[in-house]
């Protein structure tokens, strides 16, 4: 064979081992969601990728043979063809017996970059780049070759069976997709600019609806505007012009015994009509929902989809009402700031080190503000209080603090035992580590900001 067609072969060689590259790290590369779609468009190939990826053990075992077959006729090609030319180059000054081994050495190495550079990197990373467009380019010589090496095929198959079974290896890839799946391309999408910030918030915020309770969203009891069934109908109206809310409980003696809602279009139409409001009316009055507060916000949402409501009373183990909830206050943990005003805002950066932060608010919201990963006791509360409480082993008072994860958390505002706003500032890393947490006497009482609902 003459150098001209030893260089013919070797080109062929390569090319026929980039094709099994690129079949290789395509199929393995391919993501599943986006066969789905080309399939979905009318490409049939990607539906047979996609049942090559269930069982590819027969694709993969083709590609080695192809490869290390491949691999062995390029170094006996290449040493052939290129050996002598170099030794004969190498004669000119050295011996014979060091002139061989140079020119072997030599087109060794020249045989092997080729097949490295073009066989094997190129082809990789082409496969890398667009994997589902090549996977279904070579799917269907693939299957050619499977077909005509049957026999390889089964004999190098069953001996890879028998090795999975012995190591007790899963013989099958899980194409489960999971919410860290999900939420791991999302978080790809944003960082490469085809998702905003918001979007992703609330792509996360939507698979945090099954490990929120609903006491993170709800109003809690001190803020509810309720009737009592008695009210006349000035005490009513009034209410409704000092508090305006869609939705209103309707009581009887006390909070802890809701007999119903009132919706307020029903109210402001009895007002238009110039109709005295008469809570005892039945015609009024809506069955209300009752939830435990041990549920979270996916199955709050669930019970609201089966009985067409968007109104819930929320009751602890004792049957005392702890707070309410509506589909628009879930609606809004899932759009996070993307509908929230500035003046609803529970958590304010004040600067670079420093927050002013409600203490209702939910202690997944502090932690993504300020970027800490965990929190003692995390399954015993839900509210930035409930993490001071829990610290601190009583009900906080004003100044007290904890410190936790390089953070300061100080009370500077509390009214009736509620904690109001919350200061957290970033410790200086430099700075001797506080204690876990402090106390200081607590001095005159400021007065309490007005609450909102």
């Amino acid at each position: 064979m003459s150098l001209t067609q030893s260089l013919i072969v070797i080109a062929l060689l390569i090319g026929v081992s980039a094709f099994f590259s690129v079949a290789e790290i395509s199929l393995a590369a391919s993501r599943r969601l986006r066969l789905r779609q080309m399939a979905d468009e009318g490409d049939a190939r990607a539906d047979q990728v996609m049942h090559i990826q269930e069982h590819p053990g027969n694709y993969f075992t083709v590609v080695q043979i192809g490869l290390n077959a491949i691999a062995i006729l390029g170094g006996i090609v290449g040493e052939g063809a290129l050996s002598p030319h170099f030794s004969q180059l190498f004669g000119w000054w050295l011996p014979p017996a060091h002139a061989d081994s140079a020119g072997f050495v030599v087109s060794f190495a020249i045989v092997t970059s080729l097949f490295i550079l073009f066989a094997d990197l190129l082809p990789k990373r082409m496969g890398m780049t667009e994997p589902e467009k090549l996977a279904v380019r070579v799917v269907g010589t693939m299957q050619l070759c499977m077909s005509a090496f049957k026999p390889l095929v089964w004999l190098y198959g069953k001996g890879a069976d028998g090795l999975f079974r012995a190591f007790g290896l899963p013989a099958e890839r899980d194409e489960r997709v999971t919410s860290g799946d999900i939420l791991a391309l999302t978080e790809a999408g944003a960082q490469s600019g085809l998702l905003a910030r918001g979007e992703l918030q609330v792509i996360e915020n939507v698979f945090e609806l099954d490990t929120r309770r609903v006491e993170s969203a709800m109003t809690p009891r001190d803020r509810i505007a309720y009737f009592l069934k008695d009210d006349p109908d000035a005490v009513v109206r009034a209410r409704i012009a000092a508090e305006p809310f869609s939705t209103y409980p309707v009581c009887d003696g006390d909070i802890d015994h809701v007999l119903g809602y009132v919706d307020a279009k029903d109210l402001f139409q009895r007002v238009l009509n110039d109709q005295p409001i008469a809570l005892t009316d039945e015609s009024l009055l809506h069955k209300v929902l009752i939830v435990p507060d041990r549920l979270t916000l996916g199955e709050v949402l669930e019970q609201f989809r089966q009985v067409h409501e968007d109104f819930a009373v929320i009751v602890n183990e004792y049957s005392l009402v702890v707070g309410v909830v509506t589909l628009n206050d879930v609606m809004s943990t899932v759009m996070g700031e993307l509908v929230s005003l500035p003046a609803e805002e529970l958590i304010v950066q004040r600067d670079q080190d420093s927050w002013l932060i409600d203490g209702v608010t939910p202690v997944q919201d502090v932690q993504r503000a300020l970027d800490i990963d965990t929190l003692p006791h995390e399954d015993e509360y839900e509210t930035l209080a409930g993490f001071l409480m829990v610290m601190l082993r009583r009900v906080p008072r004003r100044t007290d603090s904890v410190s936790w994860g390089g953070y300061k958390f100080e009370v500077i505002d509390v009214d009736s035992y509620r904690i109001d706003q919350v200061m957290v500032t970033r410790l200086d890393a430099a700075a001797p580590a506080p204690p876990a947490c402090s106390e200081t006497a607590p001095s005159a009482p400021a007065q309490a900001l007005p609450s909102s609902h």
